[in-house]
């Protein structure tokens, strides 16, 4: 994307995203969108996208609600009676993935893209430092711009931006510190929005990240 362009950044409120949003805010014209769908942890990722929107200064915010993906279920982030796993990424896809659920997020972010004229959707999935999700690979997101070619007006051109994808969450933690990142304002923890558990999946990527950087991680944990 050339620079200055007007951007959509995808802010879940988690330290990935966080990161993604800072670099688009240095190169972009930004706007943030968040979505809610019933996740455990709905209430404190939305405050972490408020947090994150006044950060760096962000005017156009757009709040979406997907709560079909809680009704159809099927993940123990919106399934009260799954279990979160703990203890790290296992082989295989893991019970928090959501099902299909960035393409439903890109479909949203995709179609205010279009409405504002903006020429890239911001979206920090992780592919080979991550849980696994199928819809975190970049063959995914190839394939969603495709979609967006054949189903939007034709002067449109919107590209789906993945900067960190190929990184380790590590280096993530590390360009965030470069760039000023508010990690403290950000939160990963799958079941907790108090203090974080420090055992789930998403606790375990970002402790590890931070403690291989070298640097402490400003979240409070149990």
């Amino acid at each position: 994307m050339p620079a200055r362009d007007r951007a959509v950044v995808l802010v879940s409120g988690g330290m990935d995203s966080c990161v993604t949003a800072a670099i688009a805010a240095r190169d972009h014209d930004v706007a943030f969108v968040h979505a809610g769908y019933g996740q455990r942890t709905e209430r404190k990722e939305r405050a972490c996208f408020t947090a994150l929107a006044d950060h760096f200064g962000v005017e156009r915010r757009l709040l979406i609600r997907l709560d079909h993906l809680r009704e159809i279920g099927g993940s123990s982030l919106t399934d009260p009676a799954l279990a979160v796993p703990h203890g790290g990424p296992g082989p295989g896809i893991p019970s928090t993935y959501v099902p299909f659920r960035n393409a439903q997020l890109l479909s949203a972010a995709v179609s205010w893209a279009e409405a504002l004229g903006a020429r890239g959707v911001f979206i920090g999935a992780v592919e080979e430092d991550s849980s696994g999700y199928p819809d975190c690979r970049r063959a995914f997101f190839d394939a969603f711009e495709a979609m967006i070619d054949q189903g939007t007006r034709p002067e449109t051109r919107v590209r789906v931006v993945t900067p960190v994808i190929q990184m380790t969450k590590s280096s993530i933690v590390a360009l965030g510190l470069e760039l000023g990142v508010p990690f403290h304002l950000t939160w990963s923890c799958y079941q907790d929005e108090e203090r974080a558990c420090g055992t789930c999946d998403s606790c375990v990527l970002r402790r590890r990240a931070f403690s291989q950087a070298g640097v402490p991680d400003p979240l409070p944990y149990r």
